[in-house]
């Protein structure tokens, strides 16, 4: 009951924040979490770790790339259902940038490793 509430929560804030999407798209943290993806298997190494985890805190990188950067984290072969929702939501959401809702899209079809189409795409963000 308590996580169903949780994940309630978080989506509501999530939707709420839409705006910060369009407030930055660091092209460096873009760039760092497509490489990361790009060479993904199973769940993220320890220094990936450390580099998702710099992104999730810095403020500079918009709510979006810092949710998905966490949600990679999270990771052990795919994506939590809490954080499921969360990148579903950054994936439809109007104002956030085409390269944020692809990256979202992506980490949302990740099973153990990303396909072959999401890993075009990723080297295209490179």
């Amino acid at each position: 009951m308590k996580s169903k509430l949780l994940s309630k929560l978080l989506v509501i804030v999530a939707v709420s924040s839409l705006s910060q999407f369009a407030l930055a798209d660091s092209a460096s943290a873009t760039k760092e979490i497509a490489g990361i993806l790009a060479t993904f298997n199973h769940f993220p190494s320890d220094s990936d770790k450390a580099a998702l985890m710099a992104i999730a805190k810095d403020s500079d990188n918009g709510r979006g790339l810092q949710a998905i950067a966490s949600a990679i984290t999270n990771m052990q072969h795919k994506a939590t259902d809490a954080d499921m929702e969360i990148l579903n939501t950054i994936a439809m959401a109007d104002m956030a940038p085409d390269s944020v809702k692809a990256l979202a899209k992506i980490v949302v079809g990740i099973s153990h490793v990303p396909s072959d189409e999401a890993k075009a795409t990723l080297q295209a963000m490179l």
